[in-house]
């Protein structure tokens, strides 16, 4: 945590927020998520020794709080607290403004497929599921190749990276950069299909379902509206 040595409240601010990483973290807790492994998969490239840090330099500065259950087995959860919940519209604003002045097309380097699958795992719609079990595979081409799957229930999503032996009810193919800018909402579902650059195949029902299963990234809004201003 970095002291500025100014007696003004955006300094302050700062002393607590303004680390790498730290408004990433506040960032996913807002959207729900409470355990050290979730927060680490969500963010890639952070080490898991500099995750504990920022952790608890965010308690030390009464933003989250740690909280240990204990049902069969120990576990840990972080939480925001009033002050942290508080941050939401300055997390939003930030959003916004990076959206509006910031945010271009991907670069290959930020094209990470298993990041884009921890997102959408997050973000599904489990009450438009078809059945109760439906199994997407995804297959990537471009910046990065290879294959993924979601199986999706009413209870629980999981993301898997080899084949979990279900049978296939959805199958993806699409340019990694392409279903970015779709998550993302640089780009609409329709155009993405009209283009080719994804293609949904598949049991009828389920390809027409496929859109409806995911919520798409929190950021999707904003992106849109600053492609119309």
């Amino acid at each position: 945590m970095s002291a500025y040595g100014q007696y003004c409240p955006m300094a302050k601010a700062l002393e607590i927020l303004g680390d790498r990483w730290t408004l990433l973290i506040v960032r996913d807790m807002i959207t729900g998520t409470t355990h050290f492994n979730e927060l680490e998969r969500g963010l890639p490239g952070i080490s898991r020794a500099l995750l504990a840090k920022r952790l608890r330099q965010l308690q030390d500065g009464g933003v989250i709080q740690k909280r240990n259950h204990r049902s069969g087995r120990q576990t840990t959860e972080y939480h925001l607290t009033e002050a942290g919940f508080a941050l939401r519209d300055v997390v939003n604003g930030l959003l916004d403004w990076g959206a509006a002045w910031a945010f271009g097309d991907p670069t290959p380097q930020e094209l990470d497929p298993l990041l884009l699958l921890w997102w959408m795992h997050q973000r599904v719609n489990r009450d438009q599921l078809a059945d109760d079990r439906v199994v997407v595979q995804f297959d990537f081409y471009g910046a990065e190749t290879g294959s993924y799957w979601l199986v999706l229930t009413p209870d629980d999503v999981t993301l898997c990276l080899t084949d979990p032996g279900y049978e296939l009810n959805v199958l993806v193919t699409a340019d990694l950069a392409t279903f970015f800018k779709l998550w993302l909402g640089r780009i609409s579902y329709q155009d993405a299909i009209r283009d080719s650059r994804v293609l949904v195949e598949g049991i009828p029902r389920h390809v027409r379902a496929f859109p409806r299963w995911f919520a798409w990234s929190p950021a999707a809004g904003a992106v849109r509206a600053a492609q119309e201003a």
